[in-house]
């Protein structure tokens, strides 16, 4: 799997490369949001009672769900099926529930910006009280870093909150990664609360860390790190799609951090199994993975991705069961 770069500037370049160990904050209370799975019956459709339930269950451990995301094929569903995710999700929580959701433009190469596209996902997440999640799409990430800043920074004139997106392209090839020195002007943003970061690449997150320890304290990286969720050491918040297929068991991976409990390591290393698993290449599959793990816990009563999404085999519930069992000895662990 290719591992996108940023392109530093003059100034970032001469920067010395930040001591990880510097950044470790132990029994930091971490804040964590949960991308869930959109889950389909077998005869088509989507399993609405399955997501309700699936939502509850992740607000019920203390995270934050995040609907519409890539986890729930948002690229792929309709305006229809984006408003109706929204609706369930707002009643699984309650009125005073926390809920985040995808902003998503789904666009072609060469295409322009499209703001009102943009205001439109926006105002839907709003309107049931959730922040939105800024997509990439060509048009927002096409042409220079100050070209993909400057259209942040008009949608976010138009948002009381919201959260940025840095996305490798081997998750979606409209993906974009921005140089440190940007990365600092969309921290500066007022409206900006934080930033999924999902390059892949634990290096560019410490730079992100340690430069928003120095500018803006409060302003959230969230890890999208699915390969080394671990970043949670270092400062890093998370906003996964792994975490949808056991959310109870990172609620209790965290809390064992906030606490010093040195079981968190173990129960991390269990989790960090079905991600390097599940998210092997082609990427967007682990879709299916989490929803053939989601039901061999027995939550789901079918594990068909939605169309046009790519498959696992089905060889690989054996695989994801033995897993499974290891992160439960982990959660069991005296």
């Amino acid at each position: 799997m290719a591992i996108p770069e940023s392109t530093p500037s003059a100034a970032t370049a001469a920067t010395p490369p930040v001591d990880p160990a510097s950044l470790v904050r132990p029994r930091r209370r971490i804040r964590g949001m949960s991308a869930i799975l959109l889950p389909c019956r077998a005869a088509g459709g989507i399993d609405w009672e399955g997501f309700a339930a699936h939502v509850r269950r992740t607000a019920a451990a203390g995270i934050v769900p995040a609907i519409n995301m890539d986890t729930g094929y948002v690229n792929l569903i309709d305006d229809a099926i984006r408003r109706e995710a929204l609706a369930v999700a707002r009643d699984a929580v309650g009125a005073a529930g926390e809920l985040v959701a995808g902003a998503c433009v789904v666009d072609a190469p060469g295409s322009g910006f499209d703001e009102a596209a943009y205001a439109k996902q926006c105002g839907m997440i709003v309107a049931v009280g959730g922040v939105p999640v800024i997509f990439p799409s060509y048009g927002l990430t096409a042409g220079a870093d100050a070209d993909v800043l400057g259209r942040l920074r008009r949608l976010g004139g138009r948002l009381e909150r919201f959260i940025g997106f840095e996305l490798s392209t081997a998750f979606l090839p409209c993906g974009r990664v921005l140089a440190l020195d940007a990365y600092r002007e969309l921290v500066e943003i007022p409206s900006c609360i934080g930033a999924k970061h999902s390059s892949l690449s634990r290096r560019l997150e410490w730079d992100r860390l340690h430069l928003r320890d120095l500018v803006r304290p409060e302003f959230h990286v969230f890890t999208g790190n699915d390969l080394a969720i671990d970043m949670v050491r270092y400062g890093s918040d998370w906003l996964l799609g792994l975490s949808t297929a056991h959310p109870e068991a990172f609620a209790q991976r965290d809390r064992w951090w906030a606490e010093g409990d040195r079981r968190f390591d173990e129960l991390d290393d269990a989790l960090q199994a079905l991600g390097d698993f599940a998210f092997r290449p082609p990427v967007p599959a682990y879709k299916h993975s989490m929803a053939q793990t989601l039901a061999l816990r027995g939550l789901l009563a079918c594990d068909e991705p939605y169309p046009g999404s790519p498959r696992r085999p089905d060889s690989d519930r054996a695989i994801l069961a033995t897993i499974l069992e290891r992160i439960e000895r982990a959660r069991e662990a005296a």
